[in-house]
């Protein structure tokens, strides 16, 4: 049982509801009145930037994540293109040691006469 003799537990602490504040016009009310109304606008306004900066955020993070996967797609092709060209490489030296072998190296050899057709 806490201080107020009541059965609620310690940790919840009960406000009285606001009772309706009286305005007499005097001054002092109204300076109140207008600073709570301020820090209210200010409030909406932060909720707003808020708001408007976690959809930015959102979007933004929407395109990195369309970037990045773009990004893999064109490594993947990257790759692919490599390896076609390591194995049109491969099949050039080939047919460069077929040429020299079987068209060149046969003709220069010693012994052996070019003869021009006419």
């Amino acid at each position: 049982m806490n201080q107020n003799g009541t059965d609620t537990p310690e940790q919840v602490v009960k406000f009285a509801p606001k009772e309706k504040q009286r305005s007499d016009g005097s001054p002092l009310d109204e300076a109140g009145q207008a600073i709570v109304a301020k820090i209210q606008k200010a409030a909406d306004l932060s909720n707003e930037n808020c708001d408007r900066a976690m959809t930015l955020a959102h979007k933004l993070s929407m395109e990195l994540r369309a970037a990045e996967d773009r990004i893999n797609q064109l490594e993947a092709e990257v790759k692919l293109f490599r390896d076609r060209a390591a194995r049109a490489e491969g099949w050039l030296r080939i047919i460069h040691k077929e040429i020299e072998e079987k068209l060149i190296a046969p003709r220069s050899a010693p012994g052996t006469e070019q003869t021009s057709v006419r």
